[in-house]
This record gives C-alpha cells, structure tokens and sequence, in this order.
C-alpha cells in the first residue's frame, strides 16, 4: 500500500510540474475519454438491444407462419436458418419431442421451456452445453385444459449478435483512441498557440528580474503582442498597468532616498556649522578666561546665539519628522480658533522683532473661524513673515492681508523685494532650499522655514502657492473653514 501511496504521490508531483498547456490537453484527452466510454457504452447497449428485438421478431415470425400449418397437419417443423425446431407433445406435464424436429443432444433445456409454453407464448435465453447461448421462443399448437397438448419451440443461436456486437465494440474503441490521440495532440497544439501570449509576459517578467533596478528605477520592457482572446487581453493589460506602477513605486523610491541622502547632508552641514562655532567660542572663552569680563561676555553671547540657532533647526526637523510620521505623534492638535486673532498677533510680533520693514494688516471685522491648531498657524505665519524680511532689504514694505471666500479662508503675505526667479520658485518648498541670488540676506537662514510653512499647511488641508515677479513676491495659503 505505502508503494502505491509513494508511486502515486511521485505522480502527482509530476503532473504539478508539467506545464499548463500539456495538463490542460490531457484534461481534456480524460474528459473526452470518459464522453467516449458513455457514449460508446450506450451505443452497444441501443445497438444488442435492438438486435435482440429483430432476433425474437425473426423467431415469431417464423412460427406465426407454421403454427397454422401444423395444426391442419402433423408435418416436422420448418427448419429456419441453423435454428433448432422442434414440436413438443405435452403430456401429464412432460415434454417429448415429436418425430422430424431438429434438437441438440441435450433436450432436456428445452423440454423444460417447452412444458411451460403450454399456458402462452414465451420467451427464453438459454446457454446449452457446449454450444453456447440461444435465443428460445415457444408457443402452443393445440393444447387442452389440462396442460396437455402441443408445443412448437424455436432456438436460434446468438453467436451472430454476440460476434456483432463485439465488433461493434472494437470499431468503437479504435475510433475512440484514434480520436482521442487527434483530440489530444491537436487540443496541444490549439493550446500552445493560445498560451503563447502568457509566455511572452513569462519572458517579460524574466526580461525585468535579469535587469538591474538598482541603477536606474526604468523598467524598459512591457508585454507585447495581441490575441489569445479578451481574458489574456485583459491580464496583459493589468500586466503592463502593474509594470507602470512598480516603475512609479521605483521612481517615487529612488527619488525618496535622494532626498533623504540631500537631507541628511544638509542637515549635518547646517548642524556643523553652529556646533563649529560653539566649539571656536569656547576655545576662545577657555584661553581668554583671565581677559576683561566684556570680551568674556562677548564670547558667552556668541556661544548662546549660535545655541539658539541650532535649537531651531532642531526643533524645525523635529517638526517636520513628526510631520512625516503622523501615525505615531499627532502632528497638531486643532481647536476652534478665529484666523484674524493669530494674525493680529503674528503681526505685532514681526513689527517688534522687525521695525525696519513697515508692515501693512488687512484683516476683517468679522473673525475667520478655521479648525485648526493656533500654534502652528501662528508659526506658519511667522515664518512667511521673517522670510519676506530676510530675503529683503532694510525698509522692504510687507504686508499681510487675511479674508475669506467660498467657504476658504485666505493668508496672503507680500513684499516688495526683487522677487524669486522660475527656477527657484520650482523648489522653494523643498527641505534646506535656499535662495541666495539677488534677493538680500539680512541673517543666516535653515531653509527649513518654507519647508515647514508647507507641511504644516498640507496638514490642515490647505495649500500654499507661490507667485512671484520682480517688485513683489506673495504666498498664499488657504485653509478650510471649520
């Protein structure tokens, strides 16, 4: 049994293995075979059926026509083809076989059919000794009350039905398998041709895994061809559209980390150059610890400025981490809060840190109600403010203006200064972007700040837009009102 078990199983690994074309031919080579041997099965019966019934009309007819002879007379019984005839004399329940009837040696099956044939016709398959079956009919000539009378009895051989049939059966079968053979090797041959559009996308996938994604995230091939009917159609075209996607996932990838190597980059240079300085200060402030107590002063001031500076850029890229990861830290935490508010105070802010910027304020009586958070608002408007101031030059006009429309609640923030031009304006919002062409540097900047103005916005759902020509450069963000 565990031999069977193992032959069988060793089998069915072999079937798995082979190719979809070969076992969807033998498939249908099975299905087709199990068609064949019902049909071939209900042929045979229909066909012996219907030969058995011509064989006992043949046997009827032949005594039908003697019967009436035989009773006028007491003649031997016709001899029909090599049937056996025979007229029984019925007596006390007995069966003799009468004088001219042609009987095998063996009489006795037939006597015994011939003492029942005495009350009507009836039929009989017999199988005598050595001779094989016989089809039997017997019918009575003249019988009385008492069971007694006479009887004719025909027996025709079915060796001749039996032969048909059985070549009847080897015609089937060998059509059956020249058929199924044709079936088979052409269904193989139908089948190639119709999977040949899925192997073209097997050389495809082939094609993309011996190519080398690390250098580049293009994907130079895709499925090609036309046919194999509106399935296949349909897989090659999901087959490219995933192909395009994973193009897109490579870019969007490849880009990310060139990012993410640009970012760390800067922001190691940014780190480093006030971490330099401390360091230089503190040199100074250690070797100078004896001079006058202003010149040490001056060194602890330096020390706390680019302190400060750097705890701004961490803060900003903590910031815009946490911004990144919104599913681990809620980023904000928005309020029903009132816009005109946060610019009113944004403003007095920046006209005390920046009085040599007059600053202009547009905002309306009525208040501007956002769902948002007040802190970071406030921080995004500061940091639009103090950039239109750095990138200016002293006694640059600024002006913030607020409103609201069609349901969007509107901060523009605008200065007169030379203005950005169109290649810069492509990456302003980009993380440690700086523009250091024509426009003024009154202090040393991150680039983080319209980083953060962006993400911060986004997060709101609002965006931020940019317009900018010489003489006058405005972002605009729009925010929803709550």
């Amino acid at each position: 049994m565990s031999r069977i078990g193992r032959w069988a199983r060793r089998w069915y690994r072999a079937w798995r293995a082979s190719r979809l074309g070969t076992r969807l031919a033998f498939g249908l080579g099975a299905l087709a075979l199990v068609v064949f041997a019902i049909v071939g099965a209900l042929t045979v019966e229909l066909m012996h059926d219907y030969l058995s019934r011509r064989l006992d009309e043949q046997l009827k007819t032949s005594q039908v026509a003697q019967v009436p002879h035989l009773r006028e007379s007491k003649d031997s019984p016709e001899v029909v083809y090599s049937w056996y005839s025979a007229v029984f004399d019925v007596r006390e329940g007995r069966a003799v076989p009468q004088p001219g009837s042609t009987l095998p040696d063996d009489v006795r099956p037939l006597a015994r059919i011939a003492e029942e044939a005495t009350s009507g016709d009836l039929f009989r398959t017999i199988a005598l000794p050595g001779q094989g079956s016989y089809r039997v009919r017997a019918c009575p000539v003249e019988t009385s009350r008492n069971g007694t009378g006479t009887v004719l009895l025909s027996a025709a051989p079915q060796s001749d039905l039996d032969n048909t049939v059985q070549q009847l059966m080897l015609i089937e079968v060998i059509a059956f398998l020249i058929a199924l053979a044709i079936l088979v090797i052409a269904g193989r041959v139908v089948l190639r041709r119709g999977l040949r559009p899925l192997s073209d996308m097997a050389g495809t996938a082939h094609d993309i895994a011996s190519h080398d994604l690390t250098a580049t995230a293009d994907l130079p091939v895709r499925a090609s061809g036309t046919g194999g009917g509106a399935e296949v159609e349909e897989l090659r075209t999901a087959f490219n559209l995933m192909l395009t996607h994973i193009e897109s996932s490579l870019a969007a990838r490849t880009e990310a980390n060139d990012r993410l190597r640009r970012f760390v980059a800067d922001a190691s240079h940014e780190l480093r150059t006030p971490l330099t300085s401390i360091r230089g200060y503190a040199d100074l402030f250690r070797y100078a610890a004896a001079n006058e107590p202003e010149e040490r002063e001056a060194h602890l001031e330096k020390i706390r400025a680019e302190t400060a500076r750097m705890s701004v850029l961490v803060d900003d890229l903590l910031l815009l981490a946490r911004l990144d990861a919104r599913d681990v830290e809620p980023p904000v935490r928005p309020q029903r809060m009132d816009l005109t508010e946060i610019a009113a105070a944004a403003a007095d802010a920046f006209r005390a840190g920046r009085p040599g910027h007059p600053l202009t304020v547009s905002i309306p009586e009525e208040p501007v109600l956002l769902h948002a958070d007040p802190a970071r608002l406030r921080q995004v408007l500061d940091n639009l403010l103090a950039n239109a101031a750095v990138h200016t030059a002293e006694g640059t006009p600024v002006e913030l203006a607020v409103s609201a429309a069609d349901g969007t609640a509107i901060a523009a923030v605008t200065d007169a200064g030379p203005g950005i031009s169109a290649e810069d304006q492509q990456r302003i919002f980009d993380r440690f972007y700086r523009v250091d062409n024509s426009r003024t540097r009154a202090a040393g900047g991150t680039g983080l700040g319209l980083s953060v103005v962006h993400s911060l916005v986004v997060e709101h759902g609002g965006t931020v837009s940019l317009e900018s020509r010489p003489g006058q450069t405005v972002f605009t963000v729009r925010l929803p009102l709550s």
